[in-house]
């Protein structure tokens, strides 16, 4: 079993080999919205679970789900309502923040539930743990006490960590001040581990002894995953690259306390359009709620599945081609029974082009994922080798669209210019006349979908190119070769029309022929197989289309 989470797996049982039970835990730093970023930090340990359960089934299993809603809010996110509320609580815990959206009890309890909500959709199993619960009820009493005891090698692990200036002030506890409720950052001036305290100086130069426990400090976030880790027995956790670092102090932490470190996943970083880091504060890139207004859930696991080592930029431009590869998975699993082969993908003409369209095979970024995606389309691998395995927990459906994936919906929305899924669905009856809304649920979800995408990003951007007198020539050649074709003809045979053509008219690399098509007749830069295209349109329709373009009318 080569997919990444079997080779987790097995690292897990190397070792812990004794182990009974697996603890893995996932963080969520609160602060801000939660976005994709967090969602995959959940799915991918989720993946991993799923892959130790299928090796060693008398293991136990469970994640539990960390957010760090007693820190205090720093700065406040662009992307959050009522800031000139929350100005007047900065610095204090996150739990004890009027919630400025008006739903919860608090703007921690907000977030949280935001996560939830996500993590239950996809019906992940977890428990969930809030820091403000476990620092206040006791839960971490036990290993505080002997963090105070040990302050001084908590001390010699993080100082070098930081610059001189912030030596002088740096201390692992954080008291909440009892007047403001702020979460200080201070000096400790003396510990106590016989009282279990600490004392430190406040702004006005009094001296306040507060004890570790019961929710009157809590720990800078370093110490606090080590302390997490240590407190809960965690075994594996996944984290972003930029967290390295900070990893390495942690595990030393947890030492300290007497607890192994868990066996740490680190994966690459989401990107936004730019290669800039996806942040909360910021609200760049895309959100979970927007990812599922145009996609469904499947293809935005699969997104989050592949290559967690590398970094992915994440933006809308995404999405259609997750989706199709979500459905090109599920496909191929079902094909051959749990065995993932496709001995045509190197040999049959246009296969990479049929996939997403044929002038997208040219994009630096489709070239980037063509290989990982030809590797494995093309090798024979069990069952659990294919991402739809992992992402529907070994319970793949099989799902049948007919030969429509979601690029070609999207291409019909824009050249019939959908305002509802209804529209699409006339052309698809015509296509597929056994197929419909109510017996395909899939098909008609894609539908709803591509016609949102299309008014939102499509359709803003469409510009029709002017064809010159040869490219005219060919297009009127294309329309008189339509015009001679039954109404019977295959999606394959209308293809290799529309090849032949722009052999005819000598274009050496057929991108531009296709490209060609793309701009003059649907107004956009790439498009579909269109073959298929035009077999789902209906002839008569496109030989308007062509028609329009020589005319220059569009």
């Amino acid at each position: 079993m080569t997919s990444w989470p079997f080779q987790e797996a097995e690292k897990i049982l190397q070792e812990f080999p004794n182990k009974k039970e697996i603890i893995f835990e996932t963080g969520y730093g609160p602060s801000g919205l939660p976005h994709i970023g967090t969602f995959g930090e959940v799915f991918r340990t989720t993946v991993v679970v799923n892959a130790l359960k299928k090796i060693a089934p008398g293991i136990k299993t469970k994640i539990i789900a960390v957010s760090d809603d007693m820190d205090g809010l720093r700065k406040i996110p662009d992307n959050v309502p009522n800031q000139e509320m929350l100005i007047e609580h900065l610095n204090k815990p996150l739990t004890m923040i009027p919630d400025p959206f008006g739903t919860h009890e608090s703007y921690g309890h907000h977030m949280n539930s935001l996560l939830c909500k996500f993590l239950d959709l996809f019906e992940f199993e977890y428990e969930f743990r809030g820091a403000t619960e476990c620092y206040k009820s006791g839960v971490y009493d036990e290993k505080l006490l002997l963090l105070l005891k040990n302050y001084d090698k908590v001390m010699d692990v993080m100082l070098p960590s930081f610059r001189e200036e912030r030596q002088q002030t740096y201390s692992p506890f954080l008291p909440i001040c009892p007047k403001t409720s702020q979460v200080l950052q201070v000096p400790v001036i003396e510990t106590n581990t016989d009282k279990g305290t600490i004392t430190y100086e406040d702004p006005n130069g009094e001296k306040i002894e507060v004890p570790v426990t019961k929710g009157k400090c809590k720990l800078q976030w370093k110490p606090d995953w080590g302390m997490r880790w240590a407190a809960f027995g965690v075994n594996y956790e996944a984290h972003g690259k930029d967290l390295t670092p900070s990893a390495v102090l942690s595990s030393q932490i947890c030492e300290i306390l007497g607890e192994k470190p868990p066996l740490l996943f680190c994966y690459e970083l989401f990107l936004d359009k730019e290669g800039k880091k996806i942040s909360k504060s910021r609200g760049n890139g895309i959100s979970i709620e927007e990812w599922l207004t145009y996609a469904p859930t499947e293809s935005l696991a699969l997104y989050i599945f592949q290559s967690p080592k590398k970094a992915k930029r994440l933006y809308f431009d995404v999405i259609p081609k997750s989706t199709d590869e979500y459905l090109e998975f599920v496909k191929r699993y079902n094909e051959n029974s749990g065995e993932n082969t496709n001995s045509k993908f190197h040999t049959e003409p246009g296969y990479d082009e049929k996939f997403l369209g044929e002038a997208q095979v040219s994009t630096a970024e489709y070239s980037n994922v063509f290989e990982e995606r030809k590797q494995a389309l093309t090798t024979k691998l069990p069952s659990e080798a294919n991402p739809a395995w992992h992402i529907h927990q070994g319970n793949v459906p099989n799902i049948e669209t007919s030969g429509i994936n979601f690029s070609l919906l999207l291409n019909l929305a824009a050249a019939c210019n959908a305002e509802n899924k209804e529209i699409l669905w006339g052309f698809i009856s015509s296509y597929a006349p056994n197929v419909t809304p109510e017996n395909n649920k899939m098909l008609d979800r894609l539908s709803d979908f591509a016609v949102k995408y299309y008014h939102d990003f499509i359709k803003p951007t469409k510009s029709y190119k002017t064809p010159n007198a040869k490219e005219k020539e060919a297009l009127l050649d294309l329309k008189d070769t339509l015009h001679s074709l039954s109404t019977t003809v295959t999606a394959e045979e209308i293809q290799s029309q529309v090849f032949s053509i722009g052999k005819k008219y000598d274009y050496t690399n057929l991108r531009d022929w296709f490209q060609l098509l793309y701009e003059t007749l649907l107004g956009q830069k790439t498009g579909p197989r269109m073959g298929s295209f035009i077999k789902l349109y209906g002839i008569d329709n496109t030989i308007f289309l062509i028609e329009s373009a020589t005319k220059c009318i569009l």
